[in-house]
């Protein structure tokens, strides 16, 4: 099965593509070859940019304190278990401690290092990272992978508290979704949102030899999903024939 997301608004989006860049840069870093380390760096600096955005990190604790509420309401039911409870629980209020008592934003601490921002400086031109144009980055990378691999190690330590946090956040809407089986058809599914429930991301499975291509519309009152396949050139066309899908809403 392909799993595809739609996040309903802009926070969650943000956060989608945040976790994007965090798995590539935990792929990037164990590798040993120097461009596999150029662009951990460079999804770095990505990570950082997106980061920048003012109230994220507000945005993700505020989240991260309303489902600690909610997890609170239900101490005492005896379909929960307290165990479990405690257990999530626990790790909300460490995620919420570590990224709150993080000054500034996330990698905000790397701007003070100059020989970093001179390649984040570069990074975006194209070929502007060779060795004639930084000759200390181009030194960097002849180093011993481990060497390398501990530089990087250094760098990003102050990112974990934002991954973290964002994990867990995200976990915790992923399973508040359950997943139903529908079909679309003639390729198009579309299901009425109720009134008064709020949700922030849509999941999407589909089985793969299929060869399908979900396009996801949404907002607080329907969502539509057309399905499409691509022709030899990887232009995308309506697929006109029922097929069956899970479709999860998160609230």
């Amino acid at each position: 099965m392909v799993l595809y997301e739609y996040p309903f608004n802009e926070s969650i989006r943000t956060m989608l593509r945040l976790e994007h860049l965090f798995k590539r840069l935990t792929l990037l870093v164990p590798r040993d070859e120097p461009v596999d380390h150029h662009f951990a760096l460079v999804t770095v600096f990505e990570i950082m940019d997106v980061a920048s955005r003012a109230d994220l990190k507000s945005d993700i604790l505020k989240e991260l304190d309303r489902h600690r509420s909610v997890l609170l309401g239900y101490r005492g039911n005896p379909h929960i278990s307290e165990a479990a409870l405690d257990e999530v629980i626990g790790q909300i209020d460490e995620g919420y401690q570590a990224l709150n008592n993080q000054a500034g934003k996330a990698g905000q601490a790397l701007t003070a290092n100059e020989w970093l921002m001179s390649i984040r400086s570069r990074i975006s031109i194209p070929g502007g990272t060779c060795e004639f144009d930084l000759p200390a980055y181009y030194a960097w990378q002849q180093h011993p992978a481990e060497a390398r691999r501990q530089d990087l190690a250094r760098w990003i330590d102050s990112l974990w508290p934002m991954k973290n946090g964002l994990d867990l956040l995200l976990r915790l809407l992923r399973d508040s979704g359950v997943p139903h089986r529908v079909v679309a058809t003639g390729g198009q599914y579309q299901q009425p949102l109720p009134q008064g429930r709020t949700y922030q991301l849509l999941r999407l499975r589909l089985d793969e030899s299929l060869d399908l291509v979900p396009e996801i519309s949404g907002h607080r009152l329907m969502v539509s999903v057309r399905l499409m396949r691509a022709d030899t050139e990887g232009r995308l066309k309506p697929f006109g024939q029922d097929a069956a899908f899970d479709l999860s809403l998160c609230a």
